[in-house]
């Protein structure tokens, strides 16, 4: 698979179902009922996929759980997370450690 919509279509039949947004200090949905703070959810898997040729075209997936409130989601981002508008632990839990 290599296509953002293949991987999106193949997390959702694996129970990804919630797709998160990136607060400024929590992970929510879009109408916020889940609000995900920094060391309540987990990243199960990353894919990251770049541009042939232009970097904006870069963008990561992240399948995210969340054992305390028993949830799956993904949360895509388009070019990096680097804004000044989120907390420094969100950005830490969102920076990942190959397993």
């Amino acid at each position: 698979m290599d296509t953002l919509s293949e991987i999106l279509n193949k997390l959702r039949k694996e129970g990804y179902t919630v797709d998160f947004n990136l607060k400024q200090s929590y992970l929510g949905n879009h109408d916020d009922s889940y609000k995900l703070m920094h060391d309540e959810f987990v990243i199960d898997k990353v894919y990251r996929f770049e541009g042939m040729s232009d970097p904006d075209d870069e963008a990561t997936v992240y399948a995210i759980s969340s054992p305390r409130y028993n949830i799956k989601g993904v949360l895509v981002n388009g070019a990096g997370i680097y804004t000044d508008d989120v907390a420094n632990e969100m950005l830490e839990a969102l920076r990942i450690v190959k397993r």
